[in-house]
């Protein structure tokens, strides 16, 4: 694999780093291709994620801390210069082998580290039962993205902070919590942060190249849409009718529909799930225009819909949508 290397900036926002997964994976050529990078203070939340539902904007002002959207699904996380975040782009095309393949070889350099580590769920990594490392993928027209955290160490007060409600009790209970879920790797090695990383690479990589001038430049243009209000922000989409639930293996989804004479006009789904496919193509706009009865939405649906979004039935997504008229009739 070969490593990435960028010619160091501390002043660089999250925002270039993305810019540069999605810069490699349109122009660089087909090996596979691992960094890593730290941030000032930042949230970065899911592409399908509403920012006032996942991100206390208030406190991320107050703490001079930046909120940035990505284009990959997943739940929304708080990074630091203590962590450190990892990019690997691949052209695997099948989600499960990529996530399992990128997990696994971070799970086995910890592991040569003498550290209890194993993959857990749909994304996570783990040290004796609690979350080290948390992973998103994103899906480009010639190559995959797998990205996500190290907690090497971080911020407690501002993870929690940051997205979670503004009351301090709930802070408070928050902190707590978060330090039942989540553990820190450096209370399992003997190395700096420093050290660590250049472990890591040593361990992951065989080939090491460096980006040039007109590579940064073009990652620059890039990055422009990553910093757009439009695409941080987004819309509040219109609705009349909305259905929330966690399903398993899929995440958490919410749906929000937009009727006229019981006649589906606009539809939007949000949550920490997983694309892999074409949403607006064979979800979204084969539903405008369709009653909601579960005949037509199943007809206007595709048979399968895990190669859109990852782990989906058919099934729970009709009855989701149904969910959310049973809800407005009860209302």
């Amino acid at each position: 694999m070969v490593y990435l290397n960028i010619p160091e900036d501390k002043n660089r926002l999250l925002s270039f780093y993305l810019a540069t997964e999605e810069y490699v994976a349109n122009k660089f050529d087909d090996k596979e291709y691992f960094f890593m990078w730290q941030v000032y203070p930042t949230v970065i939340f899911g592409r399908n994620q509403l920012i006032e539902n996942e991100v206390n904007l208030e406190y991320c002002r107050t703490h001079n801390i930046r909120t940035f959207r990505r284009k990959s699904g997943g739940g929304c996380v708080y990074a630091d210069m203590s962590n450190v975040m990892l990019s690997y782009i691949t052209d695997e095309n099948n989600v499960n082998f990529t996530f399992n393949k990128y997990i696994n070889m971070i799970v086995l350099m910890l592991r040569k580290l003498g550290v209890n580590a194993t993959a857990s769920g749909r994304n996570d990594i783990m040290i004796d039962g609690r979350k080290v490392s948390g992973n998103a993928f994103y899906h480009t027209p010639r190559r995959n993205i797998v990205h996500g955290t190290m907690l090497y160490d971080t911020d407690m007060q501002n993870m929690v902070g940051s997205i979670t409600p503004s009351d301090a009790k709930l802070v408070s209970k928050g902190i707590k919590s978060v330090r039942q879920h989540i553990t820190l790797l450096k209370n399992y090695i003997d190395l700096s942060l420093e050290d660590f990383k250049a472990f890591m690479k040593r361990q992951l990589c065989d080939e090491e190249i460096t980006l040039t001038e007109k590579d940064i430049e073009e990652i620059k243009a890039l990055e422009q849409e990553y910093l757009s209000h439009d695409f941080i922000y987004g819309n509040n989409p219109k609705y009349n009718i909305i259905s929330k639930r966690r399903i398993d293996n899929v995440g958490d989804m919410e749906i929000r529909i937009e009727m006229k004479n019981d006649i589906i006009k606009s539809i939007n789904l949000m949550g920490d799930f997983f694309i892999t496919g074409d949403i607006d193509a064979k979800i979204i706009k084969p539903l405008m225009n369709t009653p909601l009865e579960r005949t037509r939405i199943s007809e206007a649906l595709p048979e399968t819909l895990n190669d859109v979004i990852h782990n989906l039935e058919k099934e729970d997504f009709i009855s989701l949508i149904l969910q959310s008229k049973e809800q407005n009739l009860n209302s």
